[in-house]
């Protein structure tokens, strides 16, 4: 079965949502939109407060190469461009009232394409990676190196979560003919799909709509395993091919993206529709309802758990993402981005908030570790004030997976140690 060293194997925990049909979530009567949606630079603001906008225009510029334009979600009057509170900071949002026309703006559908007409649609639009980082998929289709393999990252190994599988089951034409796009863009008529063995009623439906659609697609079962879905170890699974430490997959002549991406990725080159809503799921012991659902971007969390019957009394805490690489919250009050891929409620039992203890020097973490770090050094090098020392022994490498945190018997923060060490490295400027 192809897979990679290490990693762990967490409960998936995905029953709860995975059989539930995605559904349309209306739009609330103020959506709150964040200019920073994707890696890079926060994009600049292009209307103001009076300004009426309608659904799918401009309201945020690329600033830079790494940047992404940003779109109005619904039509209606901006009230604001204010800081706001995001799932991980701080950043401008547009704040618009939502009017509930949904007059809308798209762009001319493009008929067989060339390769810098998809990349430049896709600039056009806003389109980012969809399932976490948000990097400029522009600028990935685009590399300096000559790329012989497009892999669409379909693992979805993060427990709970069953955005992109619940797209493959339901839009799988949609969903093909976007990464046939994609692969076009970067001069290949093939693609792979790499895709965890635990999800084979969607391999199935997927090969028989790329039969139908004519589309040249190689499916990959892979071992289902945590974290399968990252970029490097998918890569492994794939094709046997190593991305060196610093390099990038465009190193070994690969390109990775996710099946949301793909999927935006149609919707722009056969609709002309810009990037501002998405999948995601709602889930976790301390939601009534799970569900996935169509939400706009701007949307508060808040709306989308209230639609889900809100809070249970069992809850004890919220994240949004997924349970390994998420972000938790203190409040609801932070809202849907192009990135956000799930939003959980979990219980005592499930969030499994032990009270952190002294380091056994178990080695269990270094045994987990998908990139073959040392993280019990890492972390006690940042205890220690060490930022040399954290930055000798790779810090800089680490995924963030929380593969680590997962198996230590003394509940170490060792992912928190870790997001610390790069903050300082970077700080010292040793890395850029």
């Amino acid at each position: 079965m192809n897979t990679f060293p290490h990693g762990i194997h967490p409960p998936a925990n995905k029953e709860r949502s995975a059989q539930v049909p995605v559904s349309e979530l209306p739009a609330p009567n103020i959506v709150r939109i964040s200019l920073s949606q994707h890696l890079g630079k926060e994009a600049l603001p292009v209307v103001a407060a009076g300004d009426y906008v309608k659904a799918g225009q401009k309201i945020g510029e690329a600033d830079g190469l790494i940047s992404a334009a940003v779109f109005s979600s619904v039509s209606g009057k901006v009230l604001a461009v204010e800081k706001r509170a995001t799932v991980n900071g701080h950043a401008n949002h547009v704040c618009i009232e939502n009017d509930g026309k949904y007059e809308e703006i798209t762009l001319p559908p493009l008929k067989d394409p060339k390769p810098e007409e998809i990349i430049s649609r896709i600039a056009e639009c806003g389109i980012v990676g969809m399932g976490g980082a948000g990097f400029p998929v522009a600028v990935k289709l685009n590399p300096r190196e000559k790329i012989d393999s497009f892999i669409i990252n379909a693992a979805e190994c993060e427990p709970y979560l069953t955005c992109d599988y619940r797209i493959m089951l339901e839009y799988p034409r949609e969903f093909l003919l976007g990464a046939q796009y994609m692969a076009r863009s970067l001069g290949l008529s093939r693609f792979y799909i790499g895709i965890e063995d635990n999800k084979s009623d969607a391999v199935e439906i997927l090969e028989n709509a790329a039969k139908e659609a004519k589309i040249d697609v190689s499916i990959i079962l892979c071992h289902t395993k945590y974290p399968q879905g990252a970029e490097k170890q998918l890569i492994y699974a794939v094709t046997k091919r190593k991305v060196r430490v610093g390099k990038l997959p465009s190193s070994v002549g690969v390109i990775v993206d996710n099946v949301h991406t793909a999927f935006s990725v149609y919707a722009a080159v056969e609709k002309g529709v810009p990037s501002y809503k998405r999948v995601l799921t709602v889930s976790g012991g301390g939601v009534k309802h799970p569900a996935n659902f169509w939400v706009r971007t701007g949307t508060d969390i808040g709306e989308v758990l209230n639609a889900c019957g809100g809070i249970d009394e069992n809850a004890v805490k919220l994240i949004v993402g997924g349970p390994m690489m998420g972000f938790a919250q203190s409040d609801e009050n932070a809202t849907v981005t192009k990135t956000t891929s799930g939003i959980l409620l979990l219980t005592a039992e499930e969030a499994a908030g032990e009270e952190a203890s002294s380091c056994i020097n178990c080695a269990s973490c270094v045994k987990a570790c998908p990139m073959r770090l040392m993280p019990v050094y890492i972390d006690g090098c940042i205890l220690s004030g060490d930022v040399a020392g954290a930055e000798k022994y790779g810090a800089m490498n680490c995924i963030e997976c929380g593969s680590c945190a997962y198996v230590c018997p003394a509940h170490r923060p060792l992912v928190q140690s870790i997001r610390l060490a790069k903050k300082k490295i970077r700080e010292k400027g040793s890395v850029k």
